[in-house]
């Protein structure tokens, strides 16, 4: 199965898109490690809010834009990783081996919808 891993961070702590040196050792340690044993398919950070968007279509009112930054949101997206995994259980364990590398965050892990899930 594939699981969405979001993490998301304090859109205002400069450490959060500054990442040491010492942080970057480690995240791309784990990510030679689950990549050599088939866990990890993609993964990325982003930039923050300002240099991004915010598409909405609303019934009845259209698509609309906005630039960010995004002042209602204190804590926003700061990274995804797409996992391979057995099952929820082995997702959440590998979310908190990821969230570990970090002094403060939140994983948010989803099951991917497969498209046999929806065509069959």
């Amino acid at each position: 199965m594939r699981f969405l891993m979001v993490h998301r961070v304090d859109q205002n702590a400069t450490e959060a898109w500054n990442p040491s040196p010492e942080f970057v050792a480690k995240i791309g340690a784990m990510i030679q490690d689950w990549t050599q044993r088939g866990i990890l398919i993609t993964a990325e950070g982003v930039h923050p809010s300002e240099k991004g968007a915010k598409v909405r279509k609303a019934r009845d009112k259209g698509i609309t834009a906005t630039d960010g930054p995004f002042t209602e949101a204190k804590e926003v997206i700061g990274g995804f990783a797409l996992i391979n995994a057995a099952d929820l259980a082995e997702a959440v364990k590998l979310a908190q081996d990821y969230a570990d590398l970090f002094d403060e965050i939140e994983v948010e892990v989803r099951q991917v919808v497969e498209f046999d899930e929806v065509a069959g």
